[in-house]
């Protein structure tokens, strides 16, 4: 990865969810280049520790929080962890999340809606919850990692779940404010992500879902305006601006990184 020259968050401690892997892993080196002393927090501990490990070669001052994140208590375990190792936190990102499974809402059973629903929304939930308190004297940033999947198809838990995420970000924005806390969120859309070292399913998948899960990927690529899909990099870039002074004015605001359109080139 570049060694970025500009280094907006110096002096300052950043807890990235989710950072073992996809965005939050790119996400957490970026913010490490910039500067920032980084917390790594995930349920799965070899993805992080192997991450922490190859920051501290490139000297980003790096620790990780294994934590379950769905739960409160496994928030503020990490919140913990984070302020323990450098006493602060500056940048909280909330990206752990991601759709478990992929088909028409009626087949889903009701374990695996709340499967999604701890996956994907209770984690920012809880882990705004918990920073709150490590926040308000001096100050932070919190970015929260939404979806464009608000409206689409075969994940409606997970849509729901980011749906929920949108309304955290824009109202916890205004009780935040007096204490000059930004919250705003991104909403990614397709996004290319290397093989996941911690997979969301741990079994193979049926004939059925298989057919499912194309017909999703056939929708999905051809939803983007641009023709191909979102980097990992370029997600963490602008989750990095938002964290970051240069959006020191900027709270409450859903950035749209998955935007959805038909292109022109494929007007007949």
């Amino acid at each position: 990865m570049t060694n970025y020259q500009c280094k907006r968050f110096s002096g300052q401690v950043a807890l990235i969810t989710g950072a073992g892997q996809g965005i939050g892993l790119a996400t957490a080196w970026r913010l490490g280049y910039e500067g920032a002393r980084v917390v790594l927090a995930d349920k799965a501990e070899k993805p992080i520790t192997d991450a922490a490990q190859k920051m501290k070669a490139e000297g980003i001052e790096a620790v990780i929080a294994v934590a379950d994140l769905s739960t409160l208590a496994g928030a503020e375990l990490a919140m913990k962890t984070g302020v323990d190792a450098f006493g602060q936190l500056d940048v909280l990102v909330n990206n752990v999340g991601g759709t478990i499974w992929k088909k028409p809402f009626w087949h889903y059973a009701e374990e695996e809606i709340r499967a999604e629903v701890d996956r994907s929304f209770w984690p920012p939930m809880w882990c705004c919850r918990a920073v709150i308190p490590h926040m308000q004297e001096n100050g932070g940033a919190i970015v929260n990692v939404g979806s464009n999947a608000t409206m689409g198809i075969f994940r409606i838990p997970y849509s729901a779940s980011k749906g929920g995420v949108v309304g955290l970000t824009t109202s916890l924005a205004i009780e935040l404010a007096d204490f000059n806390i930004r919250v705003n969120c991104v909403a990614p859309g397709n996004t290319a992500v290397k093989e996941r070292p911690t997979p969301r399913l741990d079994r193979e998948l049926t004939e059925q879902e298989k057919a499912w899960n194309q017909q999703f990927y056939d929708y999905v690529s051809r939803e983007g305006l641009f023709k191909r899909s979102a980097s990992v990099d370029e997600q963490a870039a602008a989750i990095a601006f938002l964290a970051s002074p240069d959006a020191s004015y900027i709270t409450g605001e859903i950035i749209d990184t998955g935007k959805r359109g038909m292109r022109i080139s494929e007007v007949s």
